[in-house]
């Protein structure tokens, strides 16, 4: 049985920080790309940032990009999801996923396979909440 578990959420003030930790159990998690959604309600799940087998590459959202730092560690079987700089635009419901598909991210078509929420991910948690007041 395949869990993802999401913790760290909160509500914070603009401005401020975060750290989202995600753990995994169930299959060989050395193996594959995790990734970070958030959904707002509303609106569709997006991708916020991707991280390959060995810690690299990474990639990440527009709207994040220089705010937040996606790392693991595959002696814990976690991810993380470093979030600073807050803004209320942030606000979402964040969920952890994962893939044993690997892909070659050098392809504009992977790429774009790793930041949206479809089969490319075959494992979801549960989500964590993040708020983010002004």
């Amino acid at each position: 049985q395949v869990q993802l578990v999401e913790s760290g959420g909160g509500s914070v003030q603009a401005g401020g920080s975060l750290r989202l930790s995600c753990v995994a159990s169930g299959y060989t998690y050395s193996s594959n790309v995790m990734a970070w959604f958030r959904q707002a309600p509303g609106k569709e799940r997006e991708g916020v940032a991707a991280i390959y087998t060995d810690g690299s590459p990474t990639f990440y959202a527009d709207s994040v990009e220089g705010r937040f730092t996606i790392s693991r560690d595959n002696t814990k079987n976690r991810v993380y999801l470093e979030m600073n700089s807050l803004k209320p635009e942030d606000t979402a419901m964040y969920y952890c996923a994962a893939s044993r598909e690997l892909g070659d991210y050098r392809l504009p078509a992977t790429r774009a396979l790793l930041m949206a929420a479809g089969p490319f991910y075959e494992y979801w948690g549960q989500g964590t909440q993040v708020t983010v007041s002004s």
